[in-house]
């Protein structure tokens, strides 16, 4: 394993400049990432009556779903082109209007061919957020501290799962509501936040540490001149510019290894409402609270390992044994759901804590290895090839659930695609200073928000 100097103990004046900032810029980026997985997810809850209102085959209904990351794909890359030359206030403003706008327009679907185009659109307009948000956080923490930075931010996709669910099951009980279906009040009540936040932003967010004015002085000149620091010992390593963060080797491997845990974090996300559907008759509300209870404990789980990782240093020993747990869940889950409703819940429960608690010592490696320009060209090319993933799970799953009836041959391919990304993380990871950095227990990462 590679041997690395642990970092030095952050002074008093450090450990306070650090706690405001986590208290200043955590709170709007956690708001802004629930509200954008609330808004490509909740199509999972909008099936359970849409599919039967606009006749939608369980592949139609996949391969719409996961169509949304191939618009997403195609401009991931240029959007963060976008916001390292306007800022971070401007352009996410930009993505959170746009985004809102067609995420609130999937109430008008009315068939497969409509389905499709929203949903793509809806992936094209909120290209570039997750890898803006993620080169965003490079700017303000240093990286001994950013896993656990990171995994609150993660807390996001669990927690808006959990909370997204009771609240899409009883706005499908508004049917005829004003003459609408339930399932398309779904999509107006849950899009219109991401216009308003749209709005907000650029008053709220500061684009970095040198414009924020609600930092002491000294604070100020400290979190600048220790940014800086780490900003040009990576850049002693080698060319950092943007083409050279889609070039580099690093780049490419991380963004194969990310399909891979990709595969698993929509294909569950995308799919768990149908599941839990099929588990008992259940109405909508009550698929609702169930959905609830995986997330919920998938959001506690993210919050210890991410905090974990940081204190030891070691990225990919985190990352790894996450998804052979997740793919251990989804396998017991596929054989037990036709046996045992307890049972496959709990294993669906275990594979949530899993996905969702590999996110953040995973995305840490490549946002370590990168910096500058490089970063924002590299961490949007992970993000972007790698969530070609959930273009393919959801579409393979609703493939094999036609095929066979049932969704054990589903949950075993997803089982599959997390267990091979895990050995392959390791095996490529392990010796790379990225994948161990210094230890962060002098830092205080355990601090509340």
């Amino acid at each position: 394993m590679t041997s690395l100097t642990a970092a030095p103990p952050l002074s008093e004046l450090g450990q306070t400049t650090l706690r405001k900032v986590r208290r200043r810029i955590m709170p709007l980026v956690i708001l802004l990432y629930f509200i954008a997985y609330l808004d490509r997810n909740n199509v999972g809850f909008a099936k359970l009556g849409m599919q039967s209102d606009i006749g939608l085959t369980e592949a139609a209904y996949g391969l719409g779903a996961g169509i949304f990351f191939i618009g997403y794909a195609l401009l991931e890359i240029p959007s963060n082109a976008g916001m390292y030359r306007f800022g971070a206030r401007k352009w996410l403003a930009r993505i959170l209007i746009t985004w809102g706008i067609f995420a609130t327009a999937m109430f008008m679907v009315n068939g497969e061919a409509m389905f499709y185009v929203i949903r793509f659109l809806l992936g094209a307009a909120e290209a570039g957020f997750f890898p803006a948000i993620l080169f965003y956080l490079t700017l303000w923490f240093p990286a001994a501290q950013r896993v656990t930075v990171l995994g609150l931010f993660i807390l996001a996709q669990p927690i808006s799962n959990a909370l997204g669910a009771p609240v899409s099951g009883m706005l499908l009980n508004m049917e005829g509501v004003l003459g609408l279906h339930g399932w398309q009040w779904v999509y107006i009540i849950e899009g219109i936040p991401a216009i308003l936040l749209g709005i907000i932003t650029p008053f709220v967010m500061t684009d970095r540490p040198e414009h924020a004015k609600w930092l002491k002085p000294e604070e100020r000149e400290w979190l600048t001149s220790t940014m800086n620091k780490e900003l040009a010992d990576k850049q002693k390593s080698g060319n950092h510019n943007f083409l050279a963060g889609l070039k580099d080797p690093r780049t490419i491997a991380y963004s194969a290894l990310y399909f891979g845990l990709v595969c698993g974090i929509y294909g569950l996300g995308l799919w768990m409402p149908t599941i839990v559907k099929a588990l008992g008759k259940f109405d909508s509300t009550q698929v609702g609270f169930i959905v609830f209870i995986p997330y919920a404990i998938a959001a506690v789980f993210v919050y210890f390992w991410s905090k974990r990782s940081d204190r030891t240093g070691n990225r990919v020993w985190h990352a790894c044994f996450s998804m052979a747990m997740a793919a251990v869940g989804l396998l017991g889950a596929g054989y037990l759901l036709p046996v045992n409703a307890v049972l496959a819940m709990v294993f669906l429960t275990i594979a949530a804590m899993g996905i969702y608690s590999a996110i953040a010592p995973f995305l840490a490696m490549p946002a370590a290895a990168l910096t500058g320009a490089a970063a924002a060209a590299g961490l949007a090319m992970v993000n972007s090839l790698g969530n070609l993933g959930g273009f393919v799970a959801p579409y393979v799953v609703g493939l094999l659930k036609d095929a066979t009836g049932n969704s054990q041959s589903g949950l075993t391919f997803l089982a599959a695609c997390l267990a091979i990304t895990s050995v392959a993380t390791y095996l490529y990871a392990r010796k790379r200073p990225e994948g161990v950095s210094a230890p962060a227990a002098t830092a205080p990462v355990s601090e509340s928000l």
